[in-house]
């Protein structure tokens, strides 16, 4: 069975006095529930203070973004051996950085082949905008972002990465789409895996929802067989929200 696994992307939000007071709190609100991999990716400043904070807890840290060359000239940016020091993981091909900073499948693959050499845990998102939902599109999209962003990656690594399917229609909009079509986009994700990697390595890899996830409707996604844990938006910036959500991937696999 594989572990449920829940991460929480703060995107651009939170100072370092205030990411200290919020994971101090949600270290608190996490603590006694187990069977749930559980990560917080705050913005790059707030890194090395999280680092501090939750070192010898069960939380997981990660970061939202990274540079595929491990140096150079590349103002502003962020290389796998930085946040290696720092971070376990990292999210990759986020539909915010695909729609506003140039992100491609192509830069995706690099950056999850840079990963997969510094041993960080990559998050590849995909996901259909909604002219491309509308149009029936979704699998289609979702199959060749899978399929282009995973390329040249060894069957051993593969076992280790995480997906995150986010409709771009659904994330911040409140609009989350239902537990069902979540579903069968999922297991279209899986069938892509097991041609890319096999039945066993795609069996093991996690699967996550991300788009309007709240404590609320994730009991609904985390039923479904092939959705394995959430990436959380909004509601990883609110304890009670955050803490209900991983609470509920704990409560769906039995825990």
């Amino acid at each position: 069975m594989r572990t449920m696994f829940v991460a929480g992307n703060w995107k651009m939000n939170k100072t370092i006095a205030e990411t200290r007071e919020l994971l101090s709190a949600l270290k608190a609100g996490l603590n006694d529930l187990q069977g749930v991999e559980r990560v917080v990716c705050p913005p790059f400043v707030s890194l090395a203070a999280a680092h501090e904070l939750l070192a010898g807890t069960n939380i997981g840290l990660g970061a939202q973004n990274m540079h595929w060359e491990e140096k150079g000239a590349f103002t502003g940016e962020v290389s796998s051996g930085m946040l290696k020091e720092l971070c376990g993981y990292v999210i990759l091909g986020h539909s915010e950085r695909r729609t506003y900073f140039g992100e491609t499948d192509e830069t995706v693959n690099k950056k999850l082949l840079a990963a997969q050499k510094a041993g960080l845990i990559p998050i590849v998102c995909v996901g259909e905008t909604l002219a491309q939902y509308e149009a029936g599109q979704t699998a289609e999209v979702v199959s060749s972002q899978t399929r282009a962003g995973l390329q040249g990656v060894s069957a051993e690594f593969a076992s280790q990465i995480v997906v995150a399917y986010e409709p771009v229609w659904a994330i911040g909009t409140g609009k989350a789409s239902s537990a069902e079509n979540a579903q069968g986009v999922h297991a279209v994700i899986r069938q892509v895996l097991t041609e890319l990697f096999g039945a066993e390595t795609a069996q093991a890899i996690r699967i996550l929802y991300g788009g309007s996830v709240t404590a609320t409707n994730a009991a609904e996604f985390f039923s479904q067989p092939d959705i394995d844990g959430a990436l959380v938006g909004g509601a990883s910036l609110k304890v009670d929200d955050f803490v209900g959500i991983v609470s509920q991937s704990q409560i769906a696999k039995g825990e």
